[in-house]
């Protein structure tokens, strides 16, 4: 898998933004198959920063309906939170 196979995009939500301004996390959607130290060679190569840690967990698909009767899934995913040094940074705009 190359470096963006494993990172598809960076999560911005409120509670992500607590994160990285607190603790200098960063939250990734990365590729179901890649493991914490994948995603950690893909982050320093795009981003060019120092990861400390990652923590990786399985998203489950949630059951939605939209407008019917029949119910379908959303896809599963893989959250990785990445910790980074004191000082690096990954630009969001």
């Amino acid at each position: 898998m190359t470096t963006f196979d494993i990172i598809k995009t960076v999560r911005i939500t409120e509670k992500c933004t607590i994160l990285s301004d607190r603790f200098n996390q960063y939250t990734l959607v990365a590729d179901r198959r890649a493991n914490a130290l994948q995603i950690k060679h893909a982050v320093q190569e795009l981003f060019k920063v120092k990861v400390i840690k990652v923590n990786t967990s399985n998203m489950p698909g949630k059951e939605r309906r939209k407008n019917t009767k029949a119910r379908g899934w959303t896809s599963e995913w893989k959250k990785a939170i990445v910790t980074l040094k004191k000082g690096d940074k990954i630009s969001l705009t």
